[in-house]
């Protein structure tokens, strides 16, 4: 029997929790009269009553200070076909929105990207101390689905993939 790493160590943890598969959401808002985001692959469900949600950035993540101090987001989860636009918002870049299509969320705002599953336009309600990451739970003030014949947009060991049902 070999012998197995402890569960602090950091990579062994990652490829442990990489064999879950994670939905992908972009975490938006407006940071003053710029929108800004990031890619999100911790994100969940925390309360039906009242509806509450959470999403977990890093600590070091530039982008999310701007959803701090704006106080309100919008969760969009990410089509199967939208592979190369999560992949921008997972990136360094400056201004993400270059050529992305979107409106503001009804209630506070955040931008709400075109084409997306579903949207929940949130008011951050509490955030949390998590190690490494922040928890982030927001206070859902409106939210519908997209009507799309396509799949989520999944993440499992490192990669992008795709989801679909077994008959």
């Amino acid at each position: 029997m070999s012998e197995r790493p402890p569960a602090s160590d950091p990579s062994h943890f990652r490829k442990v929790l990489g064999r879950f598969p994670t939905g992908v959401t972009v975490v938006t808002a407006m940071d003053g009269s710029q929108p800004t985001g990031l890619a999100i692959g911790s994100f969940t469900s925390v309360s039906l009553d009242p509806p509450l949600v959470a999403f977990l950035p890093t600590k070091t993540s530039t982008s999310y200070a701007a959803v701090e101090k704006a106080q309100a987001f919008c969760v969009n989860v990410m089509a199967e076909d939208q592979k190369a636009l999560t992949g921008v918002f997972a990136s360094k870049s400056e201004d993400k929105f270059v050529g992305v299509e979107w409106e503001p969320g009804p209630v506070t705002g955040s931008p709400r990207l075109a084409g997306v599953l579903a949207w929940m336009d949130c008011r951050v309600q509490a955030i949390h101390d998590g190690g490494d990451h922040w928890i982030v739970v927001g206070a859902v003030q409106e939210m519908d689905v997209e009507e799309r014949d396509v799949g989520p947009l999944l993440f499992y060991t490192g990669a992008y993939g795709t989801f679909h049902a077994q008959a």
